[in-house]
């Protein structure tokens, strides 16, 4: 029985520990999502409404968290909208459409609260199947100019996006202390960190850019 519901306080240590099973040595030796998490709550562009855990037999699984970020026309106009992540499924059940599941509920919940932007940075291969389209394909670039392989659109209500150029720009809370991150690590149960070829795919991904002409 599969059950999608908002986070309790009396699940954030179990999600973080789920965050933390998720991302270890993916991106780097060890990780900083579960951290980001621990803080993220706290922030006043967290969205506690678009806070979610997907449960399987009562067991919580996997989550996904948002937060405002903005979007900057060339004439200085703003534009709130949404990113997510992290979006954490425990390893046993990645791959089962449990990410896909918790998304698209998100996305309703986005949309019902008048929300038509959202702006992430990831693998695009995760997400271009859930609606998702490059930046430069909507315009949005990052604040020197750039359009990151990684970064990708999309909008909740088809056409938000008029096709000028915006640059976009995330909550402060996603700039984490790394040294922090490595404290609030080493003070739980020991996982072993070491190098993965994702990692690799990941510094490719996370450098490459799209040219403009």
């Amino acid at each position: 029985m599969i059950n999608i519901r908002n986070e309790k306080e009396a699940d954030y240590k179990t999600v973080e520990e789920i965050t933390r099973k998720a991302f270890y040595n993916i991106y780097i030796p060890g990780c900083a999502e579960h951290y980001l998490v621990h803080v993220m709550r706290g922030h006043e562009d967290f969205l506690a409404e678009l806070d979610f855990v997907i449960e399987l037999d009562g067991e919580i699984i996997g989550n996904i968290m948002y937060t405002k970020a903005r979007l900057v026309d060339e004439a200085g106009q703003e534009k709130e909208i949404l990113t997510f992540g992290p979006v954490s499924i425990l390893p046993e059940y990645q791959r089962s459409g449990y990410g896909k599941m918790l998304i698209e509920h998100s996305f309703k919940h986005a949309a019902a609260l008048g929300y038509d932007t959202i702006v992430i940075f990831g693998n695009p291969g995760n997400y271009v199947s859930r609606g998702f389209k490059s930046c430069k394909k909507y315009n949005v670039c990052v604040e020197d100019g750039s359009y990151p392989a990684a970064m990708m659109v999309k909008e909740l209500k088809p056409g938000t996006l008029d096709g000028r150029k915006w640059f976009y720009y995330d909550s402060p809370v996603m700039q984490i202390d790394e040294e922090e991150a490595r404290r609030f690590d080493e003070g739980l149960e020991k996982m072993e960190k070491k190098y993965q070829p994702s990692q690799e795919e990941f510094y490719i991904l996370s450098h490459s850019l799209i040219r403009c002409d």
